[in-house]
């Protein structure tokens, strides 16, 4: 029985994924659960299984397409005695996201990769009066061997970096950049290409492929920058008492909770308490109306080594600091593990970005859309003040706002800010860990 399989539905807030690799080939045979593909999407990257018993019999969508979440992907030819799965409810695994990760990760052990193609069409074209030599082409993707028919490359000559040493778009791009006459090999992990100088020039260019990953960040970073009116301010914070208490007891909470005690549960407390002064923060753009989110759920950018994660801390007015401890070293630990699961990526209402520790002293985030504001805490820095007509070496930190304008003026904004900062430098040895 012929069945297509669609892309499943991950979350409300999840409109498309992009096809990053396709782990089965036509012909393949596939038990049900084992995994098919892997999408990327802008919450999440998931291994999506198959669905039944059966042999895979064609690819819809090629590696780097855009797909709507519902879109048909692939056929199968189910097993004798497999059942249809019902296209609105897709057959997947109690733990389909063990190990899976959001934007900046893919599936653990598994490396990112650019638009590489998928599928198995076989157009004989010709290349002006050279014919690219006869290949095996059920092992090739259209887009690989559209781009070697283009270039005249020889794809039995082309070495393979993808998964079990198939050849990816960027291996023949790497092969058509190679200076060598025949063209025939490749870097054994092409991370860039080189191009040519331009005439006049002496220097060279790199041009570097988008991952999907890096691709779904952009898209994100557009969206935000094009569609929220955003404004930004900055207030300086004497957080001595703050740097003060934490040395004191830095140590003996390591000792006690496993944990290390950082300034970032500190400021996630400071800015969810101020929340709830201002809780115009908390809210999102609703086109003629805007939105107050009654629950507290705050986003903690982490920066990762292929794009930025921002795993989620639910109902963080319910934790003490040193709950918040736990719960960002928990989550910061998963995502650069890969081991995110989806609901650790959903539902955040405000970002706190801890900026302070790449050094910065001040930054201008953007929104995480469609939330109405980002706080960055930044780096600490012993400074002389001017403190009752007498100058004292305190220890200063700036905080920064950016604010969706539609939603949020300057008074509220500031009123917010100047929130956290009260917080911030009422930190005492008195303040409660717990």
């Amino acid at each position: 029985m012929a069945i297509t399989i669609d892309l499943p539905q991950v979350g409300e807030s999840v409109v498309e994924g992009v096809i990053g690799k396709w782990l089965k080939q036509p012909g393949d045979r596939l038990e049900k659960y084992e995994p098919l593909v892997e999408v990327v999407t802008d919450k999440v990257t998931m291994e999506v299984p198959s669905p039944v018993n059966g042999v895979l019999s064609r690819i819809l969508a090629e590696e780097g397409a855009t797909v709507p979440m519902g879109a048909p992907i692939a056929e199968m030819e189910a097993a004798e005695g497999e059942d249809r799965p019902s296209p609105a409810q897709p057959s997947l695994p109690e733990q389909s996201t063990e190990n899976v990760g959001t934007i900046g990760y893919l599936v653990k052990g598994v490396q990112p990769v650019g638009p590489t193609g998928g599928g198995v069409e076989d157009p004989t074209t010709e290349h002006g009066t050279t014919r690219v030599p006869t290949v095996d082409r059920a092992r090739y993707s259209p887009a690989v061997r559209r781009l070697a028919e283009e270039h005249s490359i020889d794809l039995r000559q082309v070495t393979g970096t993808g998964v079990g040493g198939r050849i990816t778009r960027n291996d023949v791009l790497a092969a058509v950049e190679t200076p060598t006459t025949t063209q025939s090999t490749t870097p054994s992990r092409p991370q860039a290409v080189a191009e040519k100088p331009a005439e006049g020039s002496s220097t060279e260019q790199e041009a570097v492929p988008l991952t999907p990953i890096r691709r779904i960040i952009a898209q994100n970073m557009v969206k935000s920058a094009t569609e929220i009116p955003q404004a930004w301010s900055m207030l300086e914070v004497d957080v001595t008492s703050l740097v003060s208490y934490r040395e004191k007891i830095k140590g003996e909470f390591r000792q006690r909770e496993g944990v290390d005690l950082t300034y970032l549960p500190f400021a996630i407390k400071a800015v969810v308490e101020s929340l709830k002064e201002h809780p115009l923060l908390n809210s999102t753009w609703g086109s003629d109306k805007i939105i107050i989110k009654k629950s507290l759920h705050i986003g903690i950018a982490v920066a990762a080594p292929e794009g930025l994660v921002v795993p989620v801390i639910h109902d963080a007015d319910t934790l003490s600091i040193s709950g918040l401890a736990r719960a960002a070293r928990d989550l910061t630990a998963k995502a650069r593990q890969g081991k995110l699961a989806l609901e650790d990526v959903q539902g955040g209402t405000f970002t706190v970005n801890n900026t302070g520790s790449l050094g910065s002293v001040a930054s201008q985030p953007l929104i995480n859309y469609p939330q109405a504001g980002i706080v960055t805490t930044e780096t600490i820095q012993k400074r002389p003040v001017v403190i009752n007509d007498a100058i004292a070496i305190r220890s200063m930190m700036n905080i920064c706002l950016s604010f969706d304008h539609r939603i949020v003026d300057g008074a509220e904004s500031g009123g917010f800010l100047q929130a956290v900062k009260r917080r911030l430098e009422a930190v005492t040895p008195d303040t409660p860990l717990y």
